[in-house]
């Protein structure tokens, strides 16, 4: 899969916002928060989108669907620092039958300093590809 999606640096073209604040241990010696810190940012967002939006993420796998990280992109504008209050806003960006991308605004008091995006494959516990749930193409 080829990541395609080109996230906006506009909040109001996401339909979901999570709060998070960062932890001292998430940054380097400069206070700021490291590259690698990122993507668990965005993984707790997407897992919050899902239980917002009526399916937690456990449910789906107990439905025997993983929705397994087949790629994932980081444009870093402006750095996260220790204590900031970061947004993380979401978006359902495509779906196709058996994979979505999802793309990601960071931003701190409405400045934007990251955007994102997921890619991500549906299999099941052996990881034999599966299509993605009709609840799921729904939301397109």
């Amino acid at each position: 899969m080829r990541i395609t999606t080109e996230p906006s640096t506009d909040t109001a073209d996401y339909e979901f916002s999570h709060r998070i604040r960062v932890r001292f241990a998430e940054t380097d010696a400069m206070g700021i928060v490291h590259h690698s810190r990122y993507l668990p940012m965005l993984e707790e967002a997407r897992i919050a989108y899902l239980r917002h939006i009526g399916h937690p993420y456990q449910s789906i796998r107990e439905d025997g669907i993983e929705m397994n990280v087949l790629e994932a992109w980081v444009r870093y504008r402006m750095p996260l620092e220790f204590d900031d209050l970061v947004d993380v806003h979401v978006h359902l960006a495509t779906i196709e039958r058996a994979s979505f991308q999802m793309a990601y605004l960071l931003a701190v008091g409405g400045e934007v300093r990251a955007t994102a995006v997921t890619a991500h494959g549906c299999v099941t516990p052996a990881g034999r590809p599966v299509r993605l749930p009709g609840w799921f193409r729904d939301l397109a």
